[in-house]
């Protein structure tokens, strides 16, 4: 592996630290701490993500002129902005400020990381390269879960003020990292006559959209599983980082192993079985309100392994499908739209884990159906995609 692989997995690796850290215990914080009740505080961050809705576009036109790495490192600083931000907010409109700096962050991120990875995996397929970049995110993230959990359950609301401090340090040394140790050449600007452009190319579409259906659950488990734990089922402060903590072992270890039992299958394939996997979990865990008080710990831990046999199937598999079907001349622009098929999620999903407030089950069966459609809408896209991105090696 080379030095900038390692670099790379470092410095990824303490980014996610910092956020497992904050991120699933975001809407927790502004309920708890800041003192905004939990309907005004899923409005409030979701109208603070919907300014990352104008990043994409400009992240991937910024990758396709100076590089990824550079705009990654530009995304972390922001993001230690925007968790700067939420340490001081004081009320609803604090809490919108603060959401749009971090969620412009992570859009800014995100549209670049993937162009990244690509690059410093140099030539062939994808997919074990973000399935080692998921292990390492998975278990660190996990960890950064469970050391909020110790805190929470030591220092009560003080642990939530040390977290999003410390996670704003994280970024500060991601970013230290990334400029200090990994190198790559800046790209040469494309010819503009010979860029392709997403928004003429349907199928790529098409993609964008069924794996935002799919993209609702991962952002569903993250900041609305805390909050149906603590605030609805009245479980014990640590769960929500035990959670984390399962599928922390499960997909720090399982990325390459679920590679390997879903060798045969195209990525379109393997995508629809995660998301099929993600609709089940969905089922399970509401069935939680039909278990006994002193069952609901072992049975929530339990369908967690269905939601990380999920990710482990669809995640890399979705990146490298999105990194193979862009066009080189436009790779920036194409894997930062495809971005939008998560950033829409991260900005329906406070409002999703809002509908708590109306009823237990609602936003697991709006989750459920959105995944169940989008078993049946990558269905369609097989044939469409180019042969050598859905199937490598078999085209």
């Amino acid at each position: 592996m080379t030095r900038d692989r390692v670099a790379l997995l470092c410095a990824l690796g303490i980014d996610n630290f910092g956020s497992g850290l904050f991120l699933p215990l975001g809407l927790v914080y502004v309920t708890q701490v800041v003192g905004v009740p939990l309907a005004v505080a899923g409005t409030a961050v979701t109208l603070g993500a919907l300014g990352g809705l104008v990043v994409p576009p400009l992240a991937g036109r910024l990758v396709d002129h100076v590089g990824p790495r550079v705009v990654v490192i530009g995304a972390q600083l922001l993001q230690a902005a925007g968790t700067g931000a939420y340490l001081i907010a004081d009320n609803a409109g604090a809490v919108v400020v603060a959401a749009v700096l971090l969620t412009a962050g992570q859009q800014l991120f995100y549209s670049s990381l993937f162009v990244l990875i690509a690059d410093v995996a140099g030539d062939g397929p994808k997919d074990r390269p973000f399935a080692q970049v998921g292990m390492v995110r998975a278990a660190c993230f996990g960890l950064g879960g469970l050391a909020a959990g110790a805190l929470l359950t030591w220092l009560g609301n003080a642990g939530y003020r040390i977290a999003l401090a410390v996670d704003a340090l994280t970024f500060f040394l991601a970013a230290s990292i990334l400029v200090f140790f990994v190198r790559l050449v800046r790209p040469h600007r494309q010819d503009r006559e010979s860029s392709a452009r997403v928004l003429r190319d349907r199928p790529y579409l098409g993609l964008i959209l069924f794996s935002g259906l799919f993209g609702l659950s991962l952002d569903f488990f993250l900041i609305g599983t805390p909050v149906f734990v603590l605030d609805r089922l009245h479980g014990p402060a640590w769960l929500p980082g035990a959670i984390l903590a399962l599928l922390t072992v499960l997909t720090s270890v399982g990325g390459t192993l679920a590679l390997r039992l879903t060798a045969k299958l195209t990525r379109i394939a393997a995508m629809r079985v995660g998301s099929a996997l993600f609709s089940a979990w969905c089922l399970v865990s509401l069935g939680v309100l039909l278990v006994p008080d002193g069952w609901q710990v072992l049975y929530l831990l339990g369908s967690t392994l269905v939601f990380a046999a999920g990710d482990l199937v669809f995640g890399p598999r979705s990146g490298a499908l999105a990194e193979a079907a862009a066009p080189a001349v436009a790779r920036g622009r194409y894997l930062a739209a495809y971005q939008y098929a998560f950033t829409v999620a991260q900005v329906i999903a406070p409002a999703v884990v809002a509908l708590f407030s109306v009823a237990d089950w609602l936003p697991w069966v709006l989750v459920g159906t959105c995944a169940g459609l989008a078993v049946a809408g990558l269905g369609t896209l097989g044939s469409r995609l180019p042969a050598h991105a859905v199937a490598p090696g078999q085209s």
